[in-house]
């Protein structure tokens, strides 16, 4: 039976969460209403929360200087493409690992975790020369394919947790009935696995999003995404804070939309797994 929990100890931890929640949204609040401030009322001391004159002019500003809605067609592109790029090869890797383990398994995950661990700048004169080289230097192709290798260690992880939750006895009656290994995927594995999919999916798209260090070194204009949009308000002449948070708040709505009415998929996947 369940421990009962008293109102008083309720309502402090609503209270608690409350403030932690208030405080990790406090620098994305402050960023949106400096968006609305004139560039003195930004810089101004004390600063003002809410009583000052509010404007659009940031907003109109940011839009004649650049073309916003190429550079979140660009985000648009690079992270669905990388996001959907990486399912398919971590699909079938996570699978084989999950039900026809080796004994040098857990060596490769455990091998594919500590790339991430690597620091970027470590591997980016090669990467870059590679690029050069190929013709993919400032193209949406040569992002896809960096941005699919930085996260697909995390996509297999993921999917690979996921994966161990189905019992095997249903892959196995799949395969008696006749199906084949591509069947066994596509029609058995992943309708199952589709919760744990959806939030490693999400999780990608957010993760390649918000990517800067490679998009910022990699591009130069035509694959520009909207972090390299946000980098154009740091110039030598100084920071334009209101021009910058402009930028920054339309870099950040379309991820927190997405994020916003998909926070119930992706909790439910993260925290729960494929299978319950």
């Amino acid at each position: 039976m369940a421990r009962a929990i008293s109102t008083r100890r309720k309502w402090t931890i609503t209270l608690i969460a409350w403030v932690i929640g208030l405080a990790l949204f406090f620098p994305i609040l402050w960023t949106v209403l400096t968006s609305f401030k004139t560039e003195g009322e930004a810089i101004a001391s004390p600063p003002s929360l809410v009583f000052f004159d509010w404007t659009l002019q940031n907003y109109f500003e940011v839009q004649d200087r650049s073309n916003y809605f190429k550079y979140v067609g660009n985000s648009i592109v690079l992270s669905l493409g990388s996001t959907l790029l990486g399912l398919l090869i971590a699909i079938p890797a996570a699978w084989a690992m999950a039900f026809s383990p080796t004994r040098r398994t857990k060596d490769v995950l455990l091998w594919m975790l500590s790339t991430k661990m690597l620091p970027p700048v470590g591997v980016l004169v090669p990467i870059y020369l590679i690029f050069r080289d190929a013709g993919l230097l400032d193209s949406r192709i040569g992002l896809v394919i960096v941005l699919t290798m930085i996260n697909l260690p995390i996509i297999v992880w993921m999917l690979y947790t996921y994966f161990r939750e189905i019992p095997g006895e249903i892959l196995e009656a799949a395969r008696m009935d006749g199906a084949s290994l591509g069947k066994e995927i596509i029609y058995v594995l992943t309708p199952m696995a589709l919760p744990g999919i959806a939030s490693t999916m999400l999780l990608n798209i957010i993760l390649a999003w918000n990517e800067a260090f490679w998009t910022l070194n990699l591009t130069a204009s035509n694959a520009a995404p909207l972090t390299a949009f946000i980098a154009a308000y740091s110039s030598p002449e100084g920071l334009f804070w209101a021009k910058l948070s402009a930028a920054s708040t339309l870099a950040i709505a379309p991820i927190l939309i997405m994020g916003w009415f998909s926070q119930r998929q992706l909790i439910r996947g993260l925290t729960f797994g494929a299978v319950k």
